[in-house]
């Protein structure tokens, strides 16, 4: 078994500066052997960080569409923000990724899907994000399981983290898996664990962009 944390971030996101030396120290520290690195607009991170890591890396991309944001995993090419949504879903579907709705209820998240979205993407959905540890919105997680239930979805975890502390705050622990569809197999019989990540971590979020526009 191997636990996986499946959505963190590195210093390519524009909101974070945890380099990918400190990602991997603190993985082997807290015994996460599996990461999506999913920053945000950028995939050059998560393959340098596959390059280097001792363990499992799936490449991913957070991607802001013109109605939220969507989670591209097992990518090999970059794709860029503020397409429409449909189009998106079909750039991550050409180069056989798979489609992941990161915090879908979390109301205080300005990027999340509205209601009326979700009916007509979930045929083009592969996973559903039921928990993420810096989700400020109560009740979210419990909601987001029901969401992954009524469309018959798989469940995944991420820390969202965005400094080394909260890698592994949110994980799930699965069987191994060496390729897209083992992956898809073995998520399916993963068990979720985790717990929310301080609210002052969005601080370190803040603080990071700020640095980045001054540099």
């Amino acid at each position: 078994m191997i636990k996986a944390d499946l959505h963190i971030h590195t210093a390519y996101s524009m909101d974070c500066t945890m380099s990918l030396e400190q990602i991997i120290a603190r993985c082997l520290e807290v015994g996460i052997n599996c990461l999506a690195a999913a920053d945000h607009n950028a995939i050059a991170g998560a393959i340098k960080l596959k390059e280097i890591a001792p363990f499992t890396i799936i490449v991913s991309e957070e991607i802001l569409t013109l109605d939220g944001e969507i989670i591209g995993m097992f990518l090999t090419q970059e794709i860029p923000s503020k397409l429409p949504m449909e189009e998106t879903i079909a750039r991550i579907k050409a180069q056989g990724g798979l489609v992941c709705i990161p915090h879908p209820c979390d109301r205080l998240r300005l990027s999340v899907f509205r209601d009326q979205v979700f009916e007509h993407i979930m045929p083009e959905v592969d996973i559903i994000e039921v928990f993420n540890a810096r989700s400020l919105s109560p009740g979210s997680s419990a909601k987001a399981r029901q969401l992954a239930q009524k469309y018959g979805k798989l469940a995944s975890a991420g820390s969202d983290a965005h400094t080394p502390s909260e890698i592994g705050n949110a994980c799930v622990e699965m069987p191994e898996f060496s390729s897209k569809d083992e992956f898809l197999a073995s998520l399916a019989k993963g068990k979720i664990f985790g717990s929310k990540s301080k609210p002052t971590v969005h601080f370190s979020s803040i603080w990071a962009r700020f640095k980045k526009r001054l540099s």
